[in-house]
């Protein structure tokens, strides 16, 4: 008999209690901030824009932009929280590398060619519990300092869960550390203000463009839809 794989795309609020936030934090206390303190000279700065009483109440969508495979491990050091990461469905697939430690740490697949219905419900079972959601707009990595072709779904989401957006931002970071000579690589975490989720999706998409553009120096090339607006009535 072929055993069946689980489509995870599909996860519920029972998945996220005491006993994965325990690993989560304790993955991220022991593990994730061991390997930067080694690897890397890192920086967070702007934790003060997130209001700690809401942090703990997990409302928020933690968005960053995408440099690396190291990105979800600094967004949930900025967040310093449980962090549910929407991720490509590929990184669920029994060969990949990282499967095993992906599901165990609360991601839930996404299939960024077409969501599907089930990663709403998700969303929503995840947003009624103490985590938070954690997403990549730019939907891969783009280690050059542009910002073009964001993808609109997490806004769509933002909304849908009632969930503000906070701009995370990897900033100077300058690669991989090298083993052999060994070398400590430099990154900036900056977090950004939140972004109402009562905005419009474009009005969203642009202010978190902004935010991002400004603290990583990068180029922004996402249209201002309140000057397109102003243009169209002239």
């Amino acid at each position: 008999m072929t055993k069946q794989v689980r489509n995870f795309n599909r996860r519920y609020a029972k998945e996220y209690n005491w006993f994965r936030t325990l690993f989560f934090m304790t993955f991220l206390l022991g593990v994730v901030y061991t390997f930067f303190n080694i690897f890397y000279n890192y920086k967070i700065i702007g934790r003060e824009n997130i209001p700690p009483r809401q942090a703990k109440q997990g409302k928020y969508m933690y968005a960053g932009n995408h440099v690396s495979i190291l990105d979800p491990p600094m967004v949930a050091m900025a967040a310093f929280c449980p962090v549910a990461f929407m991720a490509k469905k590929e990184l669920f697939e029994p060969d990949e590398k990282l499967n095993w430690i992906v599901k165990r740490l609360g991601a839930f697949a996404v299939d960024r060619t077409k969501p599907e219905i089930a990663t709403f419900k998700t969303v929503r079972d995840i947003v009624g519990t103490t985590w938070s959601l954690g997403i990549f707009p730019q939907g891969g990595t783009r280690p050059y300092g542009k910002l073009e072709d964001i993808k609109k779904g997490f806004a769509i989401i933002a909304k849908k869960a009632n969930a503000d957006v906070v701009p995370v931002a990897i900033a100077d970071w300058d690669g991989y550390p090298k083993l052999f000579p060994f070398t400590r690589r430099n990154v900036t975490i900056k977090v950004g203000k939140p972004i109402s989720h009562k905005l419009n999706e474009d009005e969203i998409i642009y202010e978190w463009c902004k935010q991002i553009s400004e603290m990583a120096d990068y180029e922004n090339c996402t249209p201002n839809p309140n000057l397109a607006k102003e243009e169209s009535i002239v």
